[in-house]
């Protein structure tokens, strides 16, 4: 196990710096001159060799990556272009907003989509199975930039017919007021835990349809449980094993759709902050932040294979070359 653990930290510090190569060379080809952005449309041209200088953006190319990258593997992601404030500060402090807003999402995916997903697997040869996975294919087609929209116009205060929930901004005090903290995130969270719970419920009962013929499941009901008892006594290690390999192929998506939230509901955090950069063209700042942004769903795949193979004893047994 120790050394399936380190050869999987070892490919994930390779995905890592391969990443980190490409966020840096695609920024490098974009159209424009940082040093124009930053001076303004009046800079001279000595101001703008000046700017050019003092940002190192007149160096080659491998000595900038290479210092960027030295600056990461000691914590230090640069100074911003636009606010000349550590870029490891500003991150942290919208991920405050982001990172809550990611685990609420997930929360309710995996609240929505699990027990969903079981029943309407154990269902699936019935009516009412058909139609919560009619429902879920709809569902899962929504994008989350709608399903935010719909939720406004059903719950939204000012807005809403139901008026409950607020749809714009978050608390200036942040997390030191933390039931509107809490209430500012609800309608994103649950914008993003929808649609993702809708394709954890398709996985889920497909994965409950194909463990429901199996000869360990035929077993147990001969010894006398029932279908949906055999199920989880015994059927639920090899359930998750499949909801976990979900999760890791839809953790890019959990970010993508909180980038699209925040935007949508007015949130300071990581997502629009990235939007707000590349408008900028802060690029020092963005590189750091999409590598770190790559970095989560890394980390994401790195746990769910471990957890596999904490899981599944079968893959204990397999000899790590």
């Amino acid at each position: 196990m120790t050394l399936y653990v380190l050869r999987r930290l070892g490919l994930f510090a390779v995905g890592l710096l391969v990443t980190s190569l490409l966020v840096f060379t695609a920024l490098r080809v974009l159209p424009g001159d940082i040093a124009h952005v930053i001076g303004g449309t009046k800079a001279t041209p000595e101001q703008i060799a000046t700017l050019r200088s003092t940002y190192g953006l007149d160096a080659p190319l491998l000595s900038q990556y290479t210092d960027w990258l030295s600056g990461l593997v000691r914590g230090d992601l640069g100074i911003s272009l636009r606010t000349h404030v550590p870029i490891s500060t500003e991150v942290a402090e919208k991920f405050h907003v982001t990172g809550p807003l990611c685990l609420m999402g997930i929360t309710v995916a995996l609240l929505l989509g699990l027990p969903a997903g079981i029943w309407s697997g154990l269902r699936h040869d019935r009516p009412s199975g058909a139609i919560v996975s009619a429902v879920t294919q709809g569902v899962a087609a929504v994008p989350v930039l709608w399903a935010g929209l719909l939720l406004i116009l059903l719950l939204g205060k000012g807005v809403g017919l139901a008026n409950l929930l607020p749809t714009q901004g978050f608390p200036i005090d942040g997390w030191q007021q933390p039931g509107r903290a809490l209430q500012s995130l609800l309608l994103p969270a649950l914008a993003i835990g929808l649609v993702e719970g809708a394709v954890i419920l398709r996985f889920t009962r497909s994965a409950v349809i194909e463990a429901l013929p199996q000869d360990y499941l035929r077993t147990a009901a001969a010894q006398g449980l029932t279908r949906t008892q055999a199920l989880l006594r015994r059927g639920l290690p090899n359930v998750s094993l499949s909801v976990l390999s979900v999760i890791a192929l839809q953790a890019a998506s959990l970010v993508t759709g909180a980038v699209v939230v925040e935007a949508l509901f007015a949130l300071p955090g990581a997502g629009s902050m990235l939007v707000t950069d590349v408008a900028n063209r802060d690029l020092i700042k963005v590189q750091s932040e999409i590598l770190l942004l790559a970095a989560l769903v890394l980390v994401v795949g790195l746990l769910v294979d471990i957890t596999h193979r904490i899981i599944d004893p079968r893959q204990r047994r397999v000899v790590v070359v």
